[in-house]
């Protein structure tokens, strides 16, 4: 098991980002990075962003819209699994 942070779609790419616009998934691919940088510091993202509670879905704004994500440590591993375009675009 590695201790590197990375990040992930689930269930796969197709699921999270088909249809969504380019520079959409651009961004929210470039903020999953910044998140992981976080994390690898040693700073705890799973209270980042928007949501009930540390530890469960949050969700944080990208390109005019927004995608969802969890924070799971024991993998070290953040998981994109939806991405909300913005309204004009859909």
């Amino acid at each position: 098991m590695s201790t590197d942070w990375r990040w992930e779609y689930d269930p796969d790419h197709a699921h999270v980002v088909g249809g969504v616009p380019v520079h959409v998934v651009a961004e929210v691919e470039r903020l999953a990075g910044q998140l992981v940088d976080l994390a690898s510091t040693g700073i705890d993202v799973s209270d980042l962003g928007h949501g009930p509670r540390p530890g469960g879905l949050r969700r944080m704004d990208a390109a005019g819209g927004w995608f969802y994500f969890l924070v799971a440590p024991r993998d070290p591993l953040i998981i994109i699994v939806r991405i909300v375009p913005p309204f004009d675009t859909l």
